[in-house]
């Protein structure tokens, strides 16, 4: 999964991104308005968590030519404005949820949790594809009920695919919602992931689509 965290407050974004991160994100961090408009307009994000008072250009100019455009992610607002009619306006312009601040960031990391489960069709935070379940409010993975021990990355691919179960999944689209945009890779650092993830869960839960990518199915 991938987050965009778009805060001039240099101090609360790193917060923000390092809780994130320990919370199975891929995060790239944006301080200026002009400069979050196009990175959310070219990169693909899981979700973006949106401070309104930005330098450059408003929060809710920005989140109003993404939604004109037609990027469909979810966005969190935040916004130190406590008023109803500042909340009225940005979710009109297209928010998913707002965040008054100050915050504490358990209430964030569970918006953003549950943003990112409804986007996809998930009411309750454990996901399950057939004996594997994976509990996004705990980040554990189980499979026959027995715990799996992944790293945050093999968790982070693990949660992405769950999300999309029977849909082929590119490798080019792995990268990008699995790493940062300054992220350095070669060319088979994703077939090498999805390598270890089959050795933990077995062969018969992901399958490769030769030319396509990879598909999590509910095999039993």
């Amino acid at each position: 999964m991938r987050a965009l965290v778009v805060e001039d407050d240099q101090q609360a974004a790193q917060q923000i991104s390092d809780a994130l991160n320990k919370h199975g994100f891929a995060v790239d961090v944006s301080h200026d308005g002009n400069d979050a408009w196009f990175i959310g307009d070219t990169e693909e994000y899981d979700i973006a968590i949106l401070d309104l008072g930005l330098p450059g250009r408003d929060g809710l100019s920005v989140l109003t030519d993404w939604r004109r455009g037609g990027n469909k992610m979810p966005v969190l607002v935040l916004t130190a404005r406590d008023t109803w009619r500042e909340k009225v306006n940005g979710l009109r312009a297209g928010a998913d949820d707002y965040l008054i601040k100050p915050f504490e960031m358990e209430e964030l990391l569970a918006r953003v949790e549950a943003l990112v489960r409804r986007a996809h069709g998930h009411a309750s935070s454990v996901i399950a594809c057939g004996s594997l379940e994976l509990d996004t409010a705990s980040q554990r993975a189980t499979l026959y009920g027995r715990h799996l021990d992944l790293s945050a990355l093999e968790y982070r691919l693990l949660a992405y695919m769950i999300n999309r179960v029977g849909q082929v999944v590119s490798k080019a689209t792995l990268t990008e919602h699995l790493y940062q945009m300054d992220f350095e890779h070669n060319s088979n650092v994703i077939e090498v992931l999805v390598n270890r993830v089959r050795k933990k869960l077995g062969t018969e839960h992901i399958q490769t689509r030769r030319g396509q990518g990879y598909v999590i199915n509910d095999a039993e």
